[in-house]
């Protein structure tokens, strides 16, 4: 049995008035715990700190990743998805201390214009950006895009998803 714990994080299913979902361009494509080639496209999501409640944890990170704070909850997922790392990776990704991410899921429905969205300079410029491009996306569409360990999770998370916001 796999003793290493899994990093607690939450992620974030930004949906627009046409039903299309956000998705941005992870940056530091040299990270190879969150690309690989052609896979370089993601939804917000990021840790959960210490204390920190879930909901106001995805709401932080959607801010500091994409610069949106116009939003409503649409639906929170009925469970934690986790995926693991693959071995080689996770001796690489955050120093050996988790064997992958075990995430809570939010869909928030964005109540901005598109003139919010600022991936170079999040929060106000707080925050070092992880995205170098952002677009909306079918919902479908998402699985193919993300890197492919993660896929199990974005399945879910379109499974929980995709009925409540067509």
């Amino acid at each position: 049995m796999n003793e290493i714990p899994y990093r607690p994080c939450v992620g974030v299913m930004l949906v627009n008035r046409d039903g299309l979902v956000f998705v941005g361009r992870r940056r530091n494509k040299k990270l190879v715990e969150h690309v690989a080639p052609g896979h370089e496209w993601q939804m917000p999501q990021g840790g959960v700190d210490m204390g920190e409640d879930v909901y106001v944890a995805a709401l932080r990170e959607l801010r500091e990743e994409t610069n949106v704070t116009s939003v409503s909850l649409i639906a929170e997922a009925p469970e934690w998805f986790a995926y693991d790392l693959p071995a080689d990776i996770a001796q690489q990704a955050w120093k050996g201390r988790y064997r992958g991410q075990t995430q809570k899921w939010f869909a928030l429905r964005f109540e901005g214009d598109d003139s919010e969205i600022d991936v170079e300079a999040p929060d106000g410029g707080k925050h070092r950006p992880e995205f170098d491009a952002w677009r909306w996306e079918r919902p479908e569409a998402l699985v193919d895009l993300i890197i492919p360990f993660k896929r199990p999770v974005y399945e879910k998370v379109v499974a929980a998803f995709a009925p409540l916001i067509a």
